[in-house]
């Protein structure tokens, strides 16, 4: 069921007044790299990566195998950014797409093969089984930004209160960006739980820097294993930067977790390409797969690093889910559709690609939707 439209008058619509458009810019031109220095320390990505040369790596930095990917330049986003095609998002949105009230977080499974999976919001997910407990791109803060003064502020807040958190075993970092790595809640989680951060090439020199120190880096198809659950980092067409430098110089991708008897696919970020069907070759398709539905537009600017709704559903039927859930959507404007029109085109979507609701949905901010294995 598509969200309805919000009342003017408890939800103030957020406007592009020239000085908010500023504020946007600003914010946005820091995660590209103009900025100054940041709430993390200087602008950077850390050092990023050495090692030898691969399929996706030039020896220097990551690229996209057939070169699709972020190749988007300062002058492109001035172009979009004053193109004023952005749809008008509200000042705050009610906490879910329908008027579900917040809850703590869901008990554990109790039994093998089930998992319960808990949207908090964009591409945080709570992930539960048995003995095991996940958060993927955990982000808790207002802004997804490098400064707390400018850049995309929640409309949303996180549908699980930080209070409400239970102890956390590992943590999935796809890739750099501000919206999928927040150091701030990174470090609140240390204090908390002192879970395994498990990313890409290049990410533990960085989060190292910045004090946490119980990770693990991974190249695409590698694998890291612990308390009998194997994640496996998986590619995606996207790319990394976190500031003035450092450009792809730390690897992006997707997650595929084997835990108790269930097989659970983490999209992160990406645009549409072969790496859902090569997964699914090389892993088996997942029992439950997340994968990203939403900052699609305007797609000449970001076709080649976020899928829109069609391309999911496509996506859904390459890796042969038996499940998909929608993330990616809701929480902050990033691009330029409206609040709601990610959940409206995946309707449209599934029944474009003949998929029924119950195999590919958004869902709500703060759902817990558990799931079977076969």
């Amino acid at each position: 069921m598509p969200a309805s439209p919000l009342p003017p008058a408890e939800h103030p619509v957020r406007r592009l007044t020239r000085r908010r458009t500023l504020r946007w810019l600003l914010g946005s031109a820091a995660v590209v790299g103009i900025g100054s220095k940041a709430r993390d320390g200087w602008l950077s990505a850390g050092p990023g990566w050495q090692g030898p040369v691969s399929d996706h790596f030039d020896g220097r930095v990551f690229f996209n195998p057939g070169g699709a990917g972020g190749d988007k330049s300062v002058l492109d986003l001035l172009r979009w950014k004053f193109a004023g095609g952005a749809a008008p998002w509200p000042e705050t949105a009610a906490p879910g797409l329908h008027p579900l009230p917040l809850a703590a977080a869901p008990a554990a499974p109790v039994r093998d093969g089930e998992v319960t999976a808990t949207f908090v919001g964009h591409a945080t997910f709570l992930l539960q089984w048995r003995g095991l407990t996940l958060l993927t791109d955990p982000v808790w803060s207002e802004r997804c930004s490098p400064v707390t003064w400018a850049g995309p502020k929640r409309v949303r807040p996180p549908a699980i209160a930080w209070e409400d958190l239970p102890p956390i075993d590992l943590v999935l970092l796809s890739h750099n960006h501000y919206d999928h790595l927040d150091l701030p809640t990174l470090r609140r989680l240390e204090a908390h739980s002192q879970p395994t951060i498990v990313t890409g090439l290049g990410n533990r020199a960085f989060l190292e820097a910045h004090g946490l120190t119980r990770s693990a880096e991974l190249d695409w198809w590698q694998s890291h294993e612990e308390g009998g659950t194997r994640v496996t980092f998986t590619p995606a067409v996207h790319w990394s930067n976190r500031g003035g430098h450092g450009r792809n110089a730390t690897l992006w991708g997707a997650f595929m977790i084997e835990a108790a008897g269930t097989r659970v696919y983490f999209g992160g970020d990406t645009g549409y390409g072969t790496h859902f069907t090569e997964t699914r070759r090389r892993l088996g398709a997942p029992d439950l797969a997340l994968l990203p539905i939403g900052a699609y537009e305007p797609r000449w600017f970001m076709k080649t690093m976020h899928m829109n709704p069609e391309e999911a559903v496509q996506a859904h039927r390459d890796l042969g889910a038996r499940r998909s859930l929608g993330l990616h959507f809701g929480t902050w404007q990033l691009t330029d559709e409206a609040i709601d029109a990610p959940v409206q085109a995946l309707a449209t979507a599934r029944v474009a690609g003949g998929v029924g609701e119950a195999e590919f949905r958004a869902p709500d901010f703060g759902e817990a939707v558990a799931h079977i294995a076969a």
